[in-house]
């Protein structure tokens, strides 16, 4: 069975290949998985993530059910288990997708269900089908990802969108990765054991300048949910914007990107910057989504 629990585990010619089929489900979607189930099983708050999974089945003519805010209105409240939750709708479902706010949570899912399990956030954990749709992203956008400078900003510690798409930039040969944070919040050991094991060259650097020559801007907000108390949050809310003025003095073919939401962290001006590919992004996120449905259901 072929749960997806972290973007570690896809190879590059897989992602080329998924890549592929997302283009071609981008300008024809095809009816590749009628009488299908997919259940969006969701612990914490989500717009982009569990409606463009929906939106991904329903284009492929796949059937949906949903639970939002399942720690709230689920048998979560009596206190059944994750374990327990994955066993039961993977009777009613032929893929489930799971957002929960412990790490973890979905490779116990993963340990019961009948069906495959799709991790779409596990706490400060991974979210690797965020990863596939930003790679893809930076693929379409910026010409390429080999011998590309990607710069990672924000809340690095916590960005469980920006852990996991490293992961999937280590599959490639960027040139250089450039990790901006206030050092409290900087990139794990874990990722950066892996891109040394990978071969992958990366800096750490607490100056938002250092992104400003990157072909890509990797930008994330500070995540308020991450932290232990509104005191901690506020030393580093509004640490790194990004304005207008800063936009268009990047390079020409420079993108900014954003797995969103956002806060303060990007001005609402840059929207119309040509080098602003964020709400392409998220448009993104259905094609891959449904690229990936067909390849986990067998069409």
């Amino acid at each position: 069975m072929n749960h997806i629990l972290e973007a570690q585990q896809f190879d590059r010619p897989y992602l080329e290949k998924l890549f592929k089929s997302a283009e071609k489900l981008g300008k024809k979607p095809k009816p590749l998985l009628t009488g299908k189930i997919l259940a969006t099983l969701f612990y914490e708050p989500s717009t982009r993530t569990r409606l463009s999974f929906e939106s991904a089945m329903h284009r492929l003519d796949g059937g949906v059910i949903a639970t939002e805010n399942a720690n709230e209105v689920s048998s979560a409240v009596k206190g059944e288990t994750i374990e327990d939750t994955a066993k039961i709708v993977s009777q009613y479902a032929d893929v489930i997708v799971l957002r929960h706010f412990e790490k973890g949570a979905a490779a116990r899912a993963a340990e019961a269900s009948d069906v495959p399990i799709i991790n779409a956030g596990d706490g400060a954990g991974q979210h690797p089908t965020q990863a596939l749709l930003d790679t893809y992203t930076l693929q379409k956008e910026a010409g390429g990802i080999d011998g590309k400078t990607v710069a990672l900003v924000g809340d690095l510690k916590n960005g469980r969108a920006a852990r996991s798409f490293v992961y999937l930039l280590g599959k490639f040969e960027p040139k250089e990765l450039v990790f901006v944070s206030p050092p409290e919040l900087a990139m794990g050991e874990d990722i950066r054991e892996y891109l040394t094991r990978h071969g992958i060259p990366f800096r750490d650097s607490e100056s938002f300048e250092e992104a400003h020559a990157a072909d890509a801007i990797y930008q994330t907000r500070i995540q308020k949910e991450r932290f232990a108390s509104p005191e901690e949050y506020e030393r580093f809310k509004g640490k790194y914007i990004l304005t207008s003025e800063y936009a268009a003095s990047m390079k020409d073919k420079g993108i900014i990107m954003h797995p969103l939401p956002r806060v303060d962290e990007i001005d609402v001006a840059v929207d119309t910057s040509p080098h602003a590919v964020y709400f392409k992004q998220a448009k993104y996120g259905v094609h891959v989504r449904m690229a990936l449905l067909a390849d986990l259901l067998g069409r």
